[in-house]
């Protein structure tokens, strides 16, 4: 009933934006600019309405957007493959062609109610000096029930399969939540003496002990049975998707919760939106229209990820307590001899807190000092670790040359 009540709600609200966008003919976006002859009242009703035409989610993957990128003195062309293709998740490949072979790099994408594109930014920079894929999730509710259900371990199982696929010598890189599937499909591979084994994995921002300074979000997973998640956040696809019928955490959901987190600063952004619209200041506008077009893009989970993500990994800490299993075989990080580790944490960060992730280096026993490395980033938030400025000139030096000594 919760997803039917949202679709019911988003379907009457969309007669408002398509009128919105009707009534707006020549608005900002389409740009008009600061072209004297439209008065101030014109630009400020084409504002407001190009924000009720703005007021609505979508649940489908937005471009990445990357044409070209700049490798050396030369800008090359950026084509997307995709790799291989399995139900719920895709490797996409950013081809390019350059003269000299460049380091392997999977970059490993929360699956937290938003796609990988959200890291498209983080993808772009790592594309200057590495031959770059992802983890491309496919939206639950687009995938049939007769796929099967996707679990935490099924994401492992992922991981491992899209390394085969590019073969030995790879790197990986995990942001956020999947960082705890990332240390233990490769401590998994490590104990099996896999080929395909990574040289080496940055793990950022990502839950890897909750135990360890808990954030809001520890504390709401915690104060809560799961019994209570199951009731009050699950609910099945309508029936007009492909998904119909499977049980999902919704995204839309996930959304609401991020920006209650951040309530004033969205309210902020908005505002500043709005001004911007109504001057025809359309640079300015676009920079916020693109981040949110991107953070309004929502992806369901599977109900057996998000319950296993509450349970396993923030719940009761599995992989930090030595009680992560993967197809009925115990977890032991102990076991990277040879997957040299990188470790990222914002000293602001709100959503993973100081310590939880470099706690996977005490895991890491068995790895030489030399082959680990610790970075704080004592002045960015959660996104600052693979978004921004900050990531762009003192975090994504400190990745490349960690990929490259151990290349």
């Amino acid at each position: 009933m919760l997803y039917d009540a949202y679709q019911f709600q988003d379907d009457m609200v969309a007669i408002f934006r398509n009128t919105a966008r009707l009534l707006t003919n020549t608005g900002p976006a389409n740009g008009y600019g600061s072209w004297p002859m439209v008065s101030d009242s014109r630009r400020a009703f084409d504002a407001s309405m190009e924000m009720v035409s703005r007021f609505s989610l979508t649940h489908a993957r937005p471009e990445f957007g990357i044409t070209s990128v700049r490798v050396g003195n030369r800008d090359v062309p950026v084509t997307e493959e995709v790799a291989l293709r399995l139900p719920f998740g895709n490797l996409l490949h950013f081809k390019k062609d350059v003269d000299t072979p460049q380091p392997k790099v999977l970059v490993i994408a929360p699956l937290s109610g938003h796609f990988a594109t959200l890291l498209a930014k983080t993808c772009a920079t790592l594309l200057r000096d590495h031959d770059v894929y992802i983890t491309d999730w496919v939206n639950a509710r687009d995938v049939p029930v007769s796929a099967g259900p996707f679990g935490v371990e099924d994401y492992c199982e992922y991981v491992i399969t899209f390394l085969e696929e590019i073969g030995p010598g790879a790197h990986i890189l995990a942001v956020c939540q999947p960082c705890v599937q990332a240390l233990a499909a490769v401590s998994i591979m490590s104990e099996d003496k896999h080929p395909a084994t990574p040289r080496t994995m940055t793990l950022m921002a990502g839950p890897i002990d909750t135990r360890e300074s808990p954030t809001a979000v520890n504390k709401l997973a915690m104060e809560k049975p799961l019994s209570w998640f199951k009731r009050m956040v699950i609910s099945r696809v309508p029936q007009r998707f492909n998904g119909a019928g499977r049980k999902v955490y919704p995204g839309f959901i996930q959304l609401t919760a991020f920006i209650a987190m951040n309530m004033e600063r969205h309210r902020s952004q908005h505002q500043k939106l709005y001004e911007h619209l109504a001057k025809g200041e359309v640079a300015e506008a676009k920079k916020i229209k693109d981040f949110y077009d991107e953070y309004f893009a929502v992806l369901d989970l599977t109900e057996e990820f998000y319950i296993e993500t509450i349970d396993r990994i923030f719940q009761r800490a599995d992989l930090a307590t030595g009680n992560f299993t993967y197809r009925g075989r115990k977890v032991d990080p102990a076991k990277i001899t040879r997957t040299a580790l990188l470790t990222v944490e914002g000293g602001r960060d709100d959503i993973c807190a100081l310590g939880q992730t470099a706690a996977a280096h005490e895991l890491c026993s068995s790895l030489r000092p030399h082959l680990k490395r610790h970075h704080l980033q004592a002045n960015v938030g959660h996104y600052g670790t693979f978004n921004g400025k900050r990531w762009e000139s003192e975090i994504y030096p400190v990745v490349r040359n960690f990929i490259l000594a151990m290349e």
